[in-house]
């Protein structure tokens, strides 16, 4: 049987992302998105037990087994770092291990808009990273945090659950907190981060109420604070925000978002051509109209802003979806299927290949309908 060095060191020669490990299967890694099992006999409980435990202290193996569910993150010289959930599934234990590249990666090439780089000289504020699991969102966060390592000389406090990229001190000291070994909570930790003297405060997740109350008020107080959502969609992100707060206390969240909220960055990963994954982006700035909107409850009316608001940096997921077809990065179906509105998206490929005007797709009137294959 092979061991999990073994498994992680055959995980990053093939460029896979992650690693499942369950009884009854043989390994399978995640590559392009796409799984696929190696070539070994099904794993047997007793065997995918040894080798989730092979990398657990005494005090993790008592957690797991207090809880039947574990995350950490660790180290393997010269290979990578991994971020790891231990779970029971059918009195089993299995593992999912997902790569951390040593190297963090600049703006450029991560693809992201050229303003991020603006927004992390921001004194103070809120900027909002969203998107499924798995599209991520704390590779941006972390380069977004080395950037401001390298260039200012700020305190960065991180809240992490767990921590997933290790940062040097550059020009910046750099404290980083572990949810369930540093502190006990997102929530508790910012109620106690103010009295640490931060600069920058990184939330790896606004996970419940207390910690979006705490996260926003932190960067009303004068503070840079970048955070994530599993969210979709700028509008959809302030909104789920706003959504999480009793009726009572909306209108104050809305203006407090309105003028704390610096900018949203949506992100979703695809395929590829010919091989490995792309990053889509939605980005919103908000500006003094966007804040009107927020503040006015009419976040309806956001993505019509974003439209127009291109020489900010501003962009649509569908926008970018359509660039990054045609430049021929993405396949037909998975620009359909990411987008927001595959009716239109499906009628604008459609009369490109007929080699018409696409501008006029998707304009007033028309309806999103369903995509129909054959």
């Amino acid at each position: 049987m092979a061991n999990l060095h073994q498994l992680l060191k055959v995980m990053i020669e093939k460029g896979a992302t992650d690693l499942h490990i369950t009884t009854g299967t043989a390994p399978q890694l995640r590559i392009d998105g796409s799984l696929t099992p190696l070539r070994m006999p099904p794993f047997t409980s007793p065997e995918t037990k040894q080798i989730c435990y092979s990398i657990l202290t005494d005090a993790q193996k008592h957690k797991f087994e207090e809880f039947n569910e574990l995350d950490l993150s660790f180290g393997v010289k010269g290979l990578s770092r991994f971020r790891c959930n231990i779970f029971m599934q059918r009195g089993a234990v299995g593992g999912a291990f997902r790569t951390i590249p040593f190297k963090i990666l600049s703006f450029d090439e991560l693809g992201l808009p050229p303003i991020m780089d603006e927004l992390a000289k921001k004194p103070r504020g809120l900027v909002l990273v969203t998107g499924p699991t798995g599209c991520g969102k704390t590779t941006t966060l972390a380069t977004m945090i080395d950037y401001v390592n390298e260039t200012q000389d700020r305190h960065i406090v991180t809240i992490e659950d767990p921590i997933e990229y290790y940062h040097d001190h550059k020009m910046c000291i750099v404290n980083q907190r572990a949810v369930g070994v540093d502190v006990p909570s997102f929530s508790e930790a910012l109620r106690r981060v103010l009295r640490q003297d931060p600069d920058v405060i990184l939330v790896g997740e606004f996970r419940d109420l207390e910690t979006m109350q705490s996260g926003i008020r932190a960067a009303e107080t004068g503070h840079l604070v970048f955070a994530t959502l599993h969210t979709t969609g700028c509008q959809g992100t302030i909104n789920r925000i706003i959504d999480a707060f009793p009726h009572e206390q909306q209108e104050q969240i809305r203006v407090q978002m309105s003028t704390n909220l610096i900018a949203t960055l949506s992100q979703q990963l695809i395929p590829r051509i010919p091989k490995g994954m792309i990053a889509a982006y939605e980005f919103m700035v908000t500006t003094p109209a966007i804040a009107n909107l927020i503040r006015e409850n009419k976040t309806y009316r956001i993505d019509s802003a974003i439209q127009t608001g291109k020489k900010y940096g501003m962009q649509l997921l569908d926008e970018h979806l359509w660039s990054l077809y045609e430049s021929g990065l993405i396949s037909t179906e998975d620009c359909v299927d990411q987008s927001r509105q595959p009716g239109q998206m499906q009628d604008k490929i459609d009369t490109h290949r007929r080699g018409l005007d696409v501008s006029k797709v998707g304009e007033e009137g028309e309806t999103e309908r369903p995509v129909l294959r054959t």
